[in-house]
């Protein structure tokens, strides 16, 4: 076993990254390109093809040749890629196994690892092995980019070096380096999945803060039961002392059950005003965001002056990020100061533009049929059917029944995308939704122009995967963004 006590232990050390991936500072990519630059032989496997993972696979090449003529005086050994596949030796003749979280615990080569004594990590477990310094994670089914984008946000204006990264397509590896380097500790804001979760179990240290958004049903085609995704997302509070804190979300029965079983300092907010002795964040019916800590009750920021973050979800988010910053000691003008002018995230309700009177929306992040129906609760229009809706693609095991129910109720035209979920999803809307089909995105937008008219919102809000027909969902999104904007 590798002695992962000091990051010099790296070097000429033999380890696998399994899973490189297409994100530029995505796990994999981070991953590789750190072990690289210190030291470590590495072999990088995963089971798309050379051709699949061309931009990562030459992304890597080319920070190989520049971690040579950077460090010279240092071994920096030339990648080897085994990819289309994944070969028994390299997860057994080796000294670790570098995870990326999208492959499952259960995998059969994570297992052969383990069974032979090969630590397995993830980019997350070593970032948290050797940064030391609190850092504080968002966690949930829906929200948590935006709750830890909003929360790095706030406090930035405390340490403007704050760091952003995690499940928000940023290895926090990317800046280990350069924080072991500054004199005091820098604010870290990670975005953790059940799977980031998974990853660093083993390692023996909880956040300072951890936030907690909401759980509902997702990625069922991973976990045996909604119970083990729970489990999962519990993970999080696992090593926490009783001196750290937790924020957690009183609107929401099962998040409150599982606060039972939270041994840290909890803090709670709610959509309305929380019960007296309950400390946390809450909205009055004026629409005042309150904070009370320490006993006395005061205003923030009113929600009318969130412009990106419009919504019953961005409330909750809102409320959540606030919290969270305020106990980590942002100032109350710093926490409504990002309130007013945080701009929200791309593929996440992100008015792209409008076009003939009607509003073009991104909302590929909406990968379950929950997510959709939050996009739909939030852009209908009373009871007159103002959406024309582009969705469609690969199922995570989740029912369809009740965005379909949405559906009919809100939408006055589908655009179906392929995929193996999409039949489903038609036959439970029924012919009531007139309806277009598309195999591309391009497609896609000319159909919904065409179904469109002045007033109407033309929405991506697929409640799928994107993986067969798109790269990813960020691929998925930013075609329809390219092709809303060539509309003429």
């Amino acid at each position: 076993m590798l002695d992962l006590s000091k990051i010099a232990n790296i070097k000429d050390a033999v380890v696998t990254v399994m899973g490189l991936g297409r994100f530029k500072q995505g796990s994999g990519v981070g991953a590789a390109k750190w072990l690289l630059r210190h030291g470590a032989q590495i072999v990088v496997t995963d089971v798309k093809s050379e051709k699949d993972l061309k931009s990562s696979v030459d992304l890597i090449t080319e920070w190989y040749e520049k971690y040579r003529k950077e460090f010279p005086d240092r071994e920096i050994y030339s990648p080897v890629f085994v990819l289309g596949k994944h070969e028994p030796e390299d997860f057994t003749n080796v000294q670790m196994v570098v995870k990326n979280p999208d492959v499952p615990k259960e995998s059969d080569f994570v297992k052969l690892a383990m069974d032979a004594g090969v630590d397995v990590e993830s980019d997350v477990s070593l970032f948290l092995r050797f940064y030391q310094h609190p850092v504080y994670c968002v966690t949930g089914t829906r929200g948590k980019s935006t709750t830890t984008a909003l929360l790095g946000e706030m406090l930035k204006k405390v340490h403007p070096k704050t760091v952003i990264a995690g499940n928000i397509m940023r290895s926090p590896l990317e800046d280990l380096d350069w924080l072991l380097e500054e004199p005091g500790a820098v604010p870290v804001a990670l975005e953790l999945s059940s799977w980031l979760l998974e990853s660093i179990e083993h390692v023996p240290r909880g956040p300072e803060i951890a936030v907690f958004t909401n759980v509902s049903m997702d990625h069922l085609d991973r976990y045996a039961s909604f119970d083990s995704y729970v489990e999962a997302k519990m993970l999080m509070f696992k090593h926490q002392t009783p001196e750290q804190k937790a924020v957690l979300n009183f609107d929401h029965e099962l998040v409150k059950k599982i606060g039972d079983k939270v041994t840290s300092k909890k803090y709670w907010f709610s959509k309305s005003k929380l019960p007296d002795g309950v400390e946390g964040t809450y909205i009055m019916e004026n629409g005042d965001l309150m904070l009370r800590l320490g006993g006395s009750d005061r205003v923030i920021c009113n929600t009318k002056n969130w412009p990106s973050l419009q919504g019953e979800h961005n409330i909750e988010n809102a409320l959540a990020a606030t919290l969270a910053a305020a106990i980590a000691g942002v100032p109350d003008d710093g926490l409504c100061g990002s309130l007013r002018t945080f701009q929200g995230l791309e593929g996440r309700q992100q008015t792209v533009r409008e076009f003939n009177g009607a509003t073009y929306v991104n909302d590929t992040n909406a990968t379950t049929p929950e997510g959709t129906m939050v996009a739909l609760k939030r852009f209908r229009n009373g009871e007159k059917k103002n959406i024309v809706l582009i969705l469609g693609g690969n199922a995570k095991g989740i029912p369809f029944d009740q965005v379909a129910k949405m559906i009919q109720e809100t939408c006055k035209h589908v655009v179906y995308l392929e995929g193996k979920a999409t039949d489903e999803i038609e036959k439970l809307v029924g012919p009531s939704v007139p309806a277009s089909y598309a195999s591309d995105m391009e497609t896609a937008v000319a159909a919904a122009r065409t179904a469109a008219v002045e007033h109407d919102v033309v929405l991506l809000s697929p409640a799928t995967t994107s993986f067969a027909t798109f790269k990813n969902a960020y691929d998925r999104g930013g075609q329809f963004v390219e092709a809303v904007k060539n509309l003429k």
